[in-house]
C-alpha cells in the first residue's frame, strides 16, 4: 500500500467521521430544541414568576460546566437535556409577557420563523461553501464580552436605545457562532457532537430572545 492509498484512505475515514459528528450533532440538537420548547410551554402554563426563571437560568449555568465535564461520557446526553429544559423553561416568563401583547402570538412566531431562517441559511451556507471561519473566533469573543459588559451597565443605566443595541448585536454575535462553530465541525475542529450541540443550542437560544425583543420593541402593541 503505497502513501497515496493511505492518504485517500485516512481522508475517506476523516470525512466519514466528520459526517458522523453532524449526523449526530442535528439530530441531538432538534431533540433538545423539541424538548426545550415543551419545557417552556410547560412554564408558560403554570405561570413561572421572574425570580424562578432567573433561578432556572442560574441552575442551566451551572449545568453547562457539568455538560462540558461530561460531554465525553454517557451521561453527557443526560445533562445536555437537563441544561436544555432548563433553558427552555426560563422562557416561559418571557414568552408569556409577549403573549400578553395585543399582537404577540404573530410576534413570537415571526421570532421562531427569523431565527429558523438564519439558523437554516447561515448553516447551508457554511455546509456548502466548507469555508473555514475560524479567523473569526476572537471577534466573536471579543463581541461577547462587550455586549456583556454593556448589558450588565444598561441594568443601571435603563436605557431602551442601548438595550436595543445590544440585542442587535446578540444578533449580528450569534450570526456569527453559527458560522463558526458549524464550520469547525466540517473542518474537524470539533469532533464532539454533545459540545457542537449545545454551542449551537446558545446561539439558536440566544438568536430567538434577540429577535423577539427587537420585534417586541418594533411591533409590539399594547
Amino acid at each position: 500500500m503505497d502513501q497515496r492509498t493511505l492518504y485517500s484512505s485516512s481522508s475517506q475515514a476523516s470525512v466519514l467521521e466528520t459526517n458522523k459528528v453532524l449526523r449526530n450533532t442535528y439530530t441531538l440538537l432538534a431533540m433538545t430544541l423539541v424538548f426545550s420548547a415543551v419545557c417552556a410551554g410547560l412554564t408558560m402554563a403554570v405561570g413561572i414568576s421572574p425570580l424562578a426563571a432567573i433561578g432556572m437560568n442560574i441552575g442551566a449555568l451551572v449545568l453547562l460546566f457539568v455538560v462540558n465535564k461530561k460531554a465525553d461520557t454517557a451521561s453527557g446526553i443526560f445533562w445536555v437535556f437537563a441544561f436544555t429544559g432548563l433553558l427552555g423553561g426560563s422562557l416561559g416568563f418571557t414568552l408569556n409577557y409577549y403573549a400578553g401583547l395585543q399582537n404577540g402570538p404573530e410576534l413570537i412566531m415571526q421570532a421562531f420563523g427569523a431565527t429558523a431562517l438564519v439558523f437554516f441559511g447561515l448553516s447551508a451556507y457554511a455546509l456548502t461553501t466548507k469555508k473555514d471561519f475560524s479567523f473569526m473566533g476572537g471577534f466573536l469573543m471579543i463581541g461577547m464580552i462587550v455586549a456583556l459588559v454593556a448589558a450588565i451597565a444598561n441594568i443601571f443605566l435603563q436605557i431602551p436605545a442601548m438595550s436595543l443595541a445590544i440585542s442587535a448585536g446578540i444578533v449580528l454575535i450569534m450570526s456569527g457562532f453559527i458560522l463558526f462553530d458549524t464550520s469547525r465541525i466540517i473542518n474537524g475542529g470539533e469532533t464532539n457532537y454533545i459540545r457542537a450541540t449545545v454551542s449551537l443550542y446558545l446561539s439558536i437560544y440566544n438568536l430567538f430572545t434577540s429577535i423577539l425583543h427587537l420585534l417586541g420593541a418594533f411591533g409590539g402593541d399594547d
